[in-house]
């Protein structure tokens, strides 16, 4: 049961995304979550993380909406606490028309508190061009 209901809050938390609810994005996660999102800067923690007015602001970024959805995520849990990780793939158009699709590494930490799971923290990242450039890698297909 635990690995349907840890899948539930994940998929919510992508369905939100993808219906631009910024609400229900953030009543996935813990009130002290810590985010280490592909944004600057390099943690939202709290508040900061569950902003809805920014992520509104973000979603105002895009034509028709975004996706944004974990591919055949790996699961652990133990207890109260659950891991997800695996990649994931953002797929939109930009309010400019730039097409983006591209697919980036992510990790979901949950804990189960008073019987419901909630994210407690969220790691996505994109590989790095080991050239000297600093630049970030978007373009790589699992």
């Amino acid at each position: 049961m635990s690995e349907k209901e840890v899948l539930s809050v994940i998929r919510g938390q992508e369905d939100a995304t993808a219906k631009g609810d910024a609400r229900a994005n953030v009543d996935a996660m813990d009130p002290d979550v810590v985010v280490f999102d592909l944004p600057p800067p390099l943690a939202y923690r709290g508040e900061q993380a569950r902003d809805i007015e920014g992520i509104n602001a973000w979603f105002a970024t895009w034509r028709n909406g975004v996706t944004v959805h974990m591919a055949d995520p790996q699961l652990m849990i133990d207890g109260d606490l659950a891991v997800a990780f695996g990649l994931s793939r953002m797929t939109g158009i930009k309010t400019d028309g730039t097409k983006v699709d591209s697919w980036s590494r992510r990790t979901i930490v949950l804990r189960r508190i008073a019987g419901s799971w909630k994210i407690i923290h969220e790691h996505a990242s994109f590989p790095m061009a080991m050239d000297g450039s600093g630049r970030a890698v978007t373009d790589l297909l699992p």
